[in-house]
């Protein structure tokens, strides 16, 4: 169902999407580059301000800070004398406390222990820099000195999320502490032009150095970015030509159509006839489906919950496979199923799938290990050597931190029945964690269960072989209903 889309103000997001396939249409060759402030809009400083007032404390036998929380620090990491006063504390108190907070904020242990990323941007980062000829530069007011202790923290947090940055697409100040940073920062997209690159955005959380570059782009081919933060120049002086926000929305940033084609998509929960339509008015190839037997035995239909735990609905209709599975031969699309037990049913899958003329390319088989068993897998592999057989692995995920050898033998266990993709729940407790060793390994990979289209993208981001999905998603027109499980349903509104 597509919905009539209603007219409002773009954000900060929307329009550097739309404003990076500009500049990509009109210089195809060239290399383009978005900037980065690091302070203040890559991270957020509340957090380094909390973690040395805390080990003031720790180190001086105090607490003062002891229930302050990020949320009670308003100020910016330069103004933290305005919060020790609106404490009340003494005189001499505000002064030692914030001499010590001066001499430790930058020290090697606070940079790459206490800062944390805003929600999003990695996500963000990891974006452009998934893109072709295109590169993320760092431009921060912070001197030499700290350069390694910069890339060193910037880096960890950078890991889960598959981002990395390189030393020569960071830009420091020449200066000392808060020395000429504007000029600095001006100083830095001229660096970056004189390397070759065209600077399409830059992202900043403070006026004056968005001011100061807008000096030197008198075609405003740049789309100025302002992070609104915490800062310390005044919003005025920002240029009229910034955009601004807060929110580093993955949904506003990524279209459909620039997801990645290498990139298998399934549509979960095909067990319905309004799912069926949804899946086939889409340009998803792959239909999940719930395969098990009627409560006679005798042919299998597509249900997502056992009947010992969800008896038989008041007018509950059977949907049958060999129904879907004619369907999708008729439009070309490939099936995945889900086989709920082992035994009889393996067998009378596979004859259903040969019934309608499926080939390797167009099949997907996934079941439990428990429920399939060794003799399960082998026998569809034998049958299929060429299709996609694949069991989820979610049990894993503790040995994967704590007995990553362990782990790698039951993988290849596995491997070895036939089992050629493995699939990871993306809100297993260390997804990320269990996801990059995983592909380290060079095990396929599909993730499942992401709750909405944030999650969906953030799982895209991670490049995996394969995303199942509700794809419950009406920024994008989708509709998916789920599987159906515990007769629930998506509701909706929709507004013409």
């Amino acid at each position: 169902m597509r919905t009539r889309a209603t007219t409002a103000r773009k954000t900060w997001m929307a329009r550097l999407a739309e404003h990076y396939e500009k500049t990509r249409s009109r210089y195809p060759d060239d290399k383009l580059m978005i900037i980065f402030d690091i302070d203040g809009t890559i991270l957020d400083m509340r957090y380094m301000v909390l973690h040395v007032l805390q080990a003031f404390d720790r180190s001086h036998g105090t607490d003062f800070f002891a229930q302050m929380t990020v949320d009670d620090i308003t100020v910016h990491e330069n103004q933290v004398g305005r919060l020790l006063a609106e404490m009340d504390l003494p005189p001499e108190t505000q002064k030692e406390v914030l001499d010590w907070y001066n001499r430790q904020r930058w020290s090697p242990v606070a940079i790459r222990e206490s800062h944390r990323p805003f929600f999003g941007v990695l996500e963000v980062i990891r974006w452009f820099q998934m893109q072709p000829n295109t590169y993320v530069g760092l431009n921060t007011g912070r001197p030499e000195a700290i350069r390694d202790d910069t890339l060193h923290c910037l880096n960890k947090l950078g890991r889960e999320h598959r981002v990395h940055f390189d030393s020569e697409l960071l830009y420091m100040n020449p200066g000392g502490w808060g020395e000429n940073v504007s000029n600095s920062k001006v100083e830095g997209v001229l660096h970056f032009r004189r390397k070759g690159f065209r600077i399409f955005a830059i992202i900043d959380n403070e006026p004056d150095n968005l001011r100061a570059i807008s000096q030197i782009d008198p075609d405003q081919e740049i789309l100025l970015l302002h992070a609104n933060t915490i800062f310390e120049s005044k919003r005025t002086r920002l240029p009229r030509r910034v955009a601004r926000g807060r929110d580093y929305d993955l949904t506003e940033l990524i279209p459909e159509k620039a997801l990645p084609r290498n990139i298998q998509l399934v549509w979960h929960g095909v067990n319905d006839e309004v799912n069926l339509r949804q899946f086939l008015a889409s340009d998803i190839q792959w239909a999940e489906c719930d395969v098990r037997m009627d409560p006679m035995r005798r042919n299998l239909i597509l249900r997502h919950d056992p009947f010992n735990e969800v008896p038989i609905q008041e007018n509950e209709e059977w949907f049958y496979l060999d129904y879907l599975l004619r369907r999708l031969k008729e439009m070309g699309r490939g099936v995945k199923l889900d086989l709920k037990e082992g035994g009889e049913l393996i067998e009378m899958a596979l004859e259903a799938v040969k019934r309608h003329g499926f080939d390797d390319k167009h099949l997907w088989f996934n079941g439990n290990v428990e429920q399939l068993q060794e003799s399960g897998f082998r026998r569809i592999a034998s049958e299929h050597p060429d299709a996609i057989l694949q069991c989820p692995v979610d049990f894993l995920a503790p040995l994967i931190r704590t007995a990553p050898e362990k782990a790698k033998e039951i993988l290849d266990m596995f491997a070895s029945w036939g089992i050629n993709r493995f699939s990871i729940n993306w809100q297993v407790s260390g997804m990320r964690q269990f996801f990059n060793q995983m592909d380290e390994w060079g095990f396929e990979v599909n993730i499942y269960n992401d709750p909405d289209l944030e999650s969906f993208l953030q799982a895209v981001l991670l490049m995996p072989r394969s995303i199942t999905s509700d794809f419950n998603f009406p920024k994008w027109h989708y509709f998916g209903m789920g599987s159906g499980q515990g007769g629930k349903r998506y509701e909706y509104e929709i507004r013409e």
